[in-house]
């Protein structure tokens, strides 16, 4: 079924109540384990019908915000979700409750009654108007960037169709394009800074009212982190800081360089070469069946052809848009769906392999898992997915980008080393917020700034002519921008943990191992069937909290670039 006409109706608090009421009665009665199995897994089919919904819902408002029905029905879930998810609570009460759980837990296994006492422990009756309030401000939040109007170059842009004019060979062009780009945050901060005053105040009110110290542990919690915590990722954040920081400050020296330049400014750092940046050739309709021959040549062409023959793909940037990129799925038709924002950028490419990797992972788990809360993994493992399938193809890209494909194999290493340090300063800063819930934003944003010394301590916002809107980053504005941590907590440093796996792949890949795609499809397969931790060991790859990891792969790459003549580029 095409995206198009895949059916909407809106799942109501009654209907869900209804169920869940049935559902109990059913389950509570049930004479045998059998019967019990039977009537949970009538529960499963029910809860893809509503992810399906939902989803559909969230899809289509996010391609238009200015649709008004769409809008609607996200109010309507915004307020109303909560209240369905305490129906759903007490149906899984009475599943974590049942006198046959032992023999559940050998037809199911025992991860999904983990996961339900995890739901079980961020939840209750009285966080519901916290919830709802959450909801309507982070919907708030992504309506105001979806409806970003800047007027540069004679045209009306939103926030993704400045990306351009931010990496441009002119020099003047590109620290225009990048003042009117964060001016736009500037002149918005006011509005910024009140919804994310009230995010933090009505997380944290949540987490006390759930019995914690604050919202960090809350946060993991809903981040379903089983098997690591708080502790271990600061120790791989200061790795970090130890082995993968200068290498990114010897890189931007030769950045400097190869642009004719004492330093970089901040909007110089995303235009690497005196040559220009590459670009993808073609249209975003050429792209794609680019893409669809290099995923026949990998392997994975019926998964390819499904996306694209039944519009599954949305990936031009246009008014009213959200901003960013994602996948989604809508599991009742066993459909993943990718949505992005094409600039006319080596980051239409980027976003492409990156989503495609997820939406294989969705497809083939999808047809592979029979239990719902197995189809995906938590966020670190999705990313692995993802990033690996960026570095996996990198050694097809001759179609997208021909002469320059060279140039563009050395900006993905350097991207994905810059990388992990900024996905780091965001986690650590998302910590030191919600230890600190009472931060006023002044305060918020001298800690951003703070802390961007320590991960980019080369980064200069100050050109000699610095305009309001460089003040306004100098001062630590740069986070506002940064669409999860308004939206999803703590959900950025899985990024990075993904990316250690990646570099991995990559370098199996690259070392020609016959095994690396068939562990690499099997870890797709797996889904959320198994923790981080134990996904990463199916894979034959090592945890980023093992010691010397983090200073081995740096190591590696920093000779993988060193083979790259960047002065020719």
């Amino acid at each position: 079924m095409k995206f198009h006409e895949m059916p909407y109706r809106r799942v109501t608090t009654e209907q869900v109540k209804e169920f869940c009421d049935s559902f109990i009665l059913s389950f509570t009665s049930a004479p045998d384990a059998e019967t019990a199995e039977r009537e949970l897994r009538r529960m499963f089919a029910f809860s893809l019908e509503v992810d399906t919904q939902t989803s559909l819902c969230f899809t289509r408002h996010s391609i238009d915000t200015r649709d008004a029905f769409y809008s609607e029905e996200m109010a309507y879930y915004d307020e109303q979700g909560p209240l369905m998810q305490l129906s759903l609570q007490k149906a899984n009460d009475v599943v974590l409750g049942s006198p046959y759980r032992k023999d559940l837990e050998h037809s199911i296994g025992t991860l999904y009654f983990r996961k339900l006492e995890n739901e079980k422990r961020q939840f209750s009756e009285a966080i519901i108007p916290d919830l709802q309030e959450e909801n309507r401000l982070t919907t708030e939040y992504g309506k105001l960037l979806g409806g970003a109007e800047l007027h540069f170059d004679g045209k009306t842009l939103n926030l993704s169709q400045m990306m351009p004019y931010r990496t441009s060979a002119d020099r003047n062009v590109r620290r225009e394009a990048n003042a009117a780009y964060f001016g736009w945050f500037s002149d918005h901060r006011e509005t910024l800074d009140r919804i994310y005053d009230a995010l933090v105040r009505t997380r944290d009110t949540m987490a006390k009212k759930l019995g914690f110290a604050n919202f960090i542990e809350l946060g993991y919690i809903r981040m379903e982190r089983m098997d690591y915590d708080a502790a271990q990722v600061k120790v791989y954040r200061d790795e970090v800081k130890r082995y993968l920081v200068p290498l990114v400050t010897e890189l931007n020296k030769r950045q400097a360089a190869r642009l004719g330049l004492d330093h970089l400014v901040y909007y110089d750092v995303d235009y690497l070469f005196k040559t220009g940046n590459p670009h993808p050739i073609g249209t975003p309709e050429e792209l794609v069946e680019k893409a669809r021959a290099m995923y026949h040549k990998l392997g994975a062409g019926e998964f390819f052809d499904y996306m694209a023959d039944n519009e599954l793909l949305d990936l031009v940037a246009k008014p009213g848009k959200e901003t960013g990129g994602y996948c989604t799925a809508f599991p009742t038709y066993k459909a993943p769906f990718i949505f992005a924002n094409f600039s006319g950028t080596k980051d239409d490419v980027d976003v492409l392999t990156h989503e495609a990797g997820h939406a294989l992972q969705m497809y083939l788990s999808m047809r592979e898992i029979d239990v719902p809360a197995y189809i995906s993994p938590t966020y670190e493992s999705c990313e692995i997915h993802s990033m690996s399938m960026e570095l996996i193809t990198s050694s097809m890209m001759e179609p997208f980008f021909g002469a320059e494909t060279e140039k563009f194999r050395y900006m993905q290493l350097v991207d994905i080393l810059r990388f992990i340090p900024y996905g780091c300063l965001v986690d650590e800063f998302q910590h030191e917020v919600y230890a600190n819930p009472d931060w006023t934003p002044a305060e918020l944003f001298i800690k951003w700034r703070e802390l961007e010394r320590q991960y980019m301590p080369d980064l200069i916002y100050d050109d000699g002519l610095m305009s309001q809107e460089d003040s306004y980053l100098e001062r630590g504005g740069r986070w506002q921008r940064q669409t999860h941590i308004y939206e999803r907590p703590f959900y950025y440093i899985d990024y990075t943990l993904a990316q250690v796996c990646a570099m991995q792949f990559y370098l199996r890949f690259d070392a020609k191992d016959p095994a690396a795609w068939s562990d690499y499809l099997n870890l797709c397969k797996l889904g959320g069937s198994r923790t981080f931790l134990g996904l990463v060991e199916a894979a034959g790859l090592k945890s980023p909290f093992e010691p010397g990891v983090m200073r081995d792969a740096v190591e590696k790459f920093r000779v993988k670039l060193a083979a790259f003549d960047d002065s020719r580029f």
